[in-house]
C-alpha cells in the first residue's frame, strides 16, 4: 500500500516516539563485579569495642555506602543459635538495605585433621553457621582447608577434600555455597586447593581468592597473582585484601588492575569483598581508599 506524505509523517513520528521511550527507560549495563565490605576491616574497632557487630550493617551503608556484607564469626560466636540475636540482626540489615553475603568461619575445628573423630566434629561445628547463614539469606559459609600440617601433600589434600565434601553435603541441603580461603599453610598453594576442589567435585563447594594471604610457612610465599589464578575457577567470592597505598591511590603490595583482570577474565562478576588490615591509613580510611581503588577498575573495565 502506497502511503501519502501525511501517513508517512504520521507513522515517523509514532516511530520516533516509540525509539525515545525506549532510550529512556533503557537500564545502564551492570558493572563488571559487586562491591562488599568484609567485617575484618573493621576488626580493631570491634575488638576495642567502639562499635559492636550489631552496629555493622549501619556503618556499611551510611558510613561507605556499600550495600553488601560478609560477616565474621568471631564477632557473633556466641549467638550462632540465638534467634532472637539472628533476627534482630537481620533486621537492622533489612532496615538498611544491606545484604549479608556470607559468613566467614575460623575456630570451628580442622576440616582435614588427621583424627578421623576431629575431623567429623569439625564438619558439625560448622553446621550452626550454615544455618545462620541460610537465616540471613546468604550464599555461603566461608571455611578452612586446614589440615594440621601432618602427613603428606597428597595425605593433607585426601583429609582436607573427605571433611569438605561432608560439610558441602549438608550445605547443599540448605541451598548454600561451601567455600574455602586461602588462608595460611597449603592452602595458600593454589596448586594444592584448586586440587582439594577437584577432588571434592561438588558444585556448591568453591574457593574464596584473598589477593594476600599467600604465606605458606615463614620464608616461604606462594605467588599471589598466579594463587588466584589457579583458585578462580572454583570461585564463588573474592577478598581484595589491602595493607597500603601510595600517592596516586593504587594498592602497594598488589597490583589491583592485573588481579582484577586475572578474576574478570575467570567469567567472575559476583561480589568483590573490601579487607583492609593495614596499619598506616585508619580503618575507615584504608576501606574507603579500597573501595575508590575497585570503583576505578569497575569504570575502566
Amino acid at each position: 500500500m502506497k502511503l501519502d506524505r501525511r501517513q508517512f509523517l504520521q507513522q515517523s513520528a509514532v516511530a520516533a516516539a516509540f525509539a525515545a521511550a525506549g532510550c529512556a527507560t533503557s537500564k545502564p549495563a551492570p558493572p563488571p563485579f559487586k562491591i562488599s565490605l568484609a567485617e575484618w576491616s573493621l576488626h580493631k574497632a570491634l575488638f576495642a569495642k567502639q562499635m559492636t557487630h550489631l552496629d555493622f550493617p549501619k556503618a556499611a551503608r551510611q558510613d561507605y555506602g556499600i550495600e553488601a556484607i560478609e560477616l565474621v564469626n568471631q564477632f557473633m560466636m556466641q549467638q550462632a543459635t540465638d534467634q532472637s540475636y539472628l533476627r534482630e540482626f537481620k533486621g537492622r540489615a533489612d532496615s538498611e538495605g544491606v545484604r549479608i553475603v556470607l559468613i566467614m568461619c575460623d575456630g570451628e575445628g580442622n576440616l582435614g585433621d588427621p583424627d578421623p573423630a576431629k575431623r567429623r566434629q569439625a564438619v558439625l561445628n560448622h553446621h550452626k553457621w550454615a544455618d545462620a547463614a541460610k537465616f540471613f539469606g546468604g550464599h555461603a559459609i566461608r571455611v578452612n582447608a586446614a589440615t594440621g600440617g601432618v602427613g603428606t601433600y597428597s595425605e593433607q589434600q585426601d583429609r582436607a577434600a573427605e571433611g569438605l565434601t561432608e560439610l558441602s553435603a549438608y550445605c547443599a541441603t540448605l541451598g548454600l555455597n561451601c567455600i574455602v580461603e586461602n588462608h595460611g599453610g597449603l592452602s595458600s598453594n593454589g596448586e594444592w586447593l584448586s586440587g582439594v576442589m577437584r577432588k571434592v567435585g561438588k558444585p556448591n563447594c568453591g574457593t574464596l581468592p584473598d589477593f594476600g594471604n599467600f604465606q605458606i610457612k615463614p620464608g616461604e610465599w606462594y605467588d599471589r597473582y598466579l594463587g588466584v589464578a589457579q583458585m578462580m575457577p572454583f570461585a564463588r567470592a573474592v577478598s581484595a585484601k589491602s595493607y597500603d597505598f601510595d600517592a596516586a591511590g593504587n594498592c602497594i603490595e598488589t597490583d589491583y588492575p592485573r588481579m582484577m583482570k586475572i578474576v574478570l577474565d575467570a567469567g567472575y562478576h559476583g561480589f568483590v569483598g573490601i579487607e583492609y588490615e593495614g596499619d598506616k591509613l585508619s580503618e575507615p580510611e584504608g576501606i574507603r581508599a579500597t573501595k575508590r581503588l575497585l570503583e576505578r577498575i569497575q569504570a575502566g573495565a
